[in-house]
């Protein structure tokens, strides 16, 4: 294995363990503490767990080389991914949205707060811990699918502090002998947590699914494209029909760069290869076509009957 795909791989190892403690955390706390608040968060974890084991086999999958079936690789699974966790996160928010408004009706009363406390406290510093060494490989390796994962993990975290501070309310208006309004925190928090994991679901959904569209690469990758063809200008008369994509964390660009028709084919294909090499080594992942098209004479030169600047 490449010592890329293992960074990678090490990442949704790492991935994994954090949402299986997380699981048995907020499982054993639900256990103790009667809380909607913990349930949705344990929902919460157990949907990251799934995903965790479907990141895994999706990473494994985009390292695949491309073949027969799949010309251009397994990169897309990555965006596939990143739109099934999108999916996921926003049917879990609106569950836990209609169970609040349900124990808003009927109110009940929390158990054991201080143990709630405790246990979603050590919830906030697995997640935000997880979510930075997450998003570090995910930048390093440009994986749109570790990306989202390490966002998923920032969002748990903030999750997890909307609770620690709910059943620290909790406690403090029991200690002023405030049971009444005690007992409708539970599913404000509820409520706050499935706004909270809704906003950024739909982002991350309308991402995902615009990539599975063909999207082009971002405005700095077609801007490092063009940089590098100005670099290049004096070695070619003209460039066109650019096309970019991409695929997971993987680049493909394709390139028409029109030659003078007095230099020989191999010239030709000797300036496509260094222009293919210059851009390929500004983008990591990538796969880049460069087409070479004869001068069809019809430049201003030719019409004002000059000569040619690109001739010896």
């Amino acid at each position: 294995m490449k010592k890329d795909n293992q960074g990678m791989m090490l990442a949704v190892m790492v991935s994994l363990i954090c949402n299986a403690v997380l699981f048995i955390i907020k499982g054993i706390t639900l256990v103790i503490v009667d809380s909607l608040a913990v349930a949705a968060d344990l929902g919460i974890s157990v949907v990251a767990l799934g995903i965790s084991v479907f990141l895994y086999y999706a990473i494994k999958m985009s390292n695949k080389p491309a073949d027969i079936f799949h010309n251009y690789g397994y990169g897309k699974i990555e965006n596939v991914a990143e739109a099934v966790e999108g999916v996921i996160l926003i049917g879990l928010a609106l569950a836990m949205f209609f169970q609040a408004i349900l124990h808003l009706i009927r109110v009940g009363e929390v158990s054991s707060p201080g143990i709630g406390f405790a246990g979603s406290l050590l919830g906030v510093a697995i997640n935000f811990w997880g979510a930075q060494f997450i998003l570090k490989l995910a930048d390093k390796h440009a994986s749109p699918a570790l990306h989202a994962e390490g966002i998923h993990f920032r969002l748990e975290g903030f999750i997890s502090m909307a609770i620690t501070f709910s059943f620290a309310l909790v406690m403090v208006f029991n200690s002023f002998g405030l049971s009444a309004p005690a007992q409708y925190v539970d599913p404000i928090a509820t409520l706050i947590v499935s706004a909270a994991i809704t906003v950024p679901s739909v982002k991350l959904l309308r991402k995902a699914f615009m990539k599975l569209l063909d999207a082009s690469i971002e405005e700095s990758g077609q801007m490092d494209i063009i940089k590098v063809l100005a670099r290049h200008f004096h070695t070619y008369c003209n460039f066109g029909d650019i096309k970019t994509r991409t695929a997971g964390r993987k680049h493909f660009v394709d390139i028409n760069v029109i030659m003078p028709d007095h230099i020989s084919v191999k010239k030709a294909h000797l300036i496509a290869n260094t222009l293919k090499h210059d851009i390929a080594s500004h983008m990591s992942e990538s796969e880049v076509v460069v087409h070479i098209e004869p001068c069809a004479r019809d430049c201003s030169f030719v019409k004002k009957n000059q000569k040619c600047p690109y001739a010896d």
